[in-house]
């Protein structure tokens, strides 16, 4: 009898379920991230877990230095992390995925496919599965948005980061409609801050009469200096978040981030209970956000065609 009562509570241990452990890798900070773990949380939440009381979350952080994700990607791997959630575009999970072909991935990118994580949207294969903003299609997009704003324009300048996957397709594809429309298509490139000061000395020196700023989420962590130089000079500027028109920006036109975190949280849930990444297809947003800030089309002397002011989500006024 002693040994059957010594044996029980073992028995109990052994049974007991380890609470799952999520890693999460992300190229910006905490600060600005707020708003994107909250949705990634309420993902989790909505497919059955919860922080802190049936799962754990190990964060890191690269704070806008892409060199460090090779390094935090393998920490996380080293702990045997359940799976890593990675956040701030393809490097995080490129990292991610150079440091592991067997614990699950779910991610936030721009062209999953043309940034080698999948093989394609409908079977992602492997070990990875996420959300795709379509950063490429919506680059276009926003610069025919700029030009129905701007239509006199005739030198618009894009400011991209070359140290971005994706901005080697940006300049394959958006370029080509920009001389389609007869513009003048200088690219700017930028990848510190005082790249970006650089290169606002650069857009005044060729006279251009409007700005296309490339999704980038280092460009999302400067976005206080990037609407105070377009405002200092006066340059209209498109944005791909609308965080950049509740600054003081002008346009902004993209996915909802907030709305493709919370999918990759819910996607989390559903491997932790046990299915494969590779069987769950890669989801594209349905949810585009496109907001007009009126004060800052003001200050520039610029009168928004009804036209866009009609198809706006959100007009601040």
């Amino acid at each position: 009898m002693l040994g059957v009562a010594v044996a029980l509570p073992r028995a109990a241990r052994a049974q007991r379920k380890v609470m799952p452990v999520v890693g999460w890798l992300s190229s910006r900070s905490p600060g600005e991230s707020a708003s994107l773990v909250a949705a990634f949380r309420q993902g989790l939440s909505d497919a059955g877990y919860v922080e802190g009381q049936d799962t754990a979350i190990e964060y890191r952080w690269a704070e806008g230095h892409y060199d460090r994700l090779p390094a935090l990607a393998a920490d996380l791997v080293g702990r045997k992390v359940d799976l890593i959630a990675t956040s701030g575009g393809p490097s995080s999970a490129l990292a991610a995925k150079s440091a592991t072909k067997a614990i699950p991935i779910v991610f936030v990118s721009g062209d999953p496919v043309g940034d080698g994580l999948v093989a394609s949207l409908a079977r992602p294969a492997g070990n990875l599965t996420g959300v795709s903003i379509l950063t490429v299609e919506l680059t276009s997009k926003r610069l025919e948005l700029l030009c129905e704003l701007v239509p006199e324009a005739k030198i618009v300048a894009l400011l991209v980061n070359p140290d971005l996957p994706q901005t080697e397709r940006v300049l394959e594809e958006v370029p080509v409609a920009a001389r389609a429309k007869g513009l003048d298509f200088p690219i700017l490139k930028a990848a510190t801050a005082s790249e970006i000061d650089a290169a606002f000395e650069k857009l005044v020196e060729l006279h251009a009469r409007a700005l296309l700023v490339g999704a980038d989420p280092y460009f999302n962590s400067q976005r206080e200096q990037l609407v105070a130089l377009a405002s200092r000079h006066a340059i209209p500027t498109i944005y791909f978040a609308r965080e950049f028109a509740l600054s003081g920006g002008l346009i902004s036109y993209g996915a909802s981030v907030p709305a493709a975190n919370r999918q990759i949280g819910i996607y989390a849930g559903r491997i932790l209970k046990g299915e494969k990444p590779g069987n769950l297809p890669v989801q594209q947003p349905d949810k585009f956000e496109f907001v007009i800030n009126l004060k800052t089309a003001k200050a520039l002397s610029l009168t928004v065609p009804q036209s866009l002011l009609a198809r706006a989500d959100e007009v601040i006024e």
